[in-house]
């Protein structure tokens, strides 16, 4: 497997379909002891600023409070 110079590789189609990696489907690389695994992650990874802000939004916010929320936290 060649890795591009963005470092991207392919995933092969049968380990893929072993592991149920489907497009838009999360994974994670695991080390263990200089080896590193593919596991499919159930949470999505949230990163950057909105990452403590996830959830806590409600359907009974209106849009400005929800935009107060991330406002403040910033």
């Amino acid at each position: 497997m060649r890795v591009t110079t963005k470092g991207q590789v392919t995933i092969p189609r049968g380990v893929r379909e072993a592991l149920g990696i489907a497009p838009e489907t999360e994974i994670d690389f695991i080390e263990d002891s200089g080896r590193f695994y593919i596991v499919k992650t159930e949470e999505p990874h949230i990163t950057g600023k909105f990452r403590k802000l996830r959830g806590i939004a409600t359907a009974e916010m209106s849009t400005d409070e929800i935009m107060r929320l991330t406002r403040e936290s910033s």
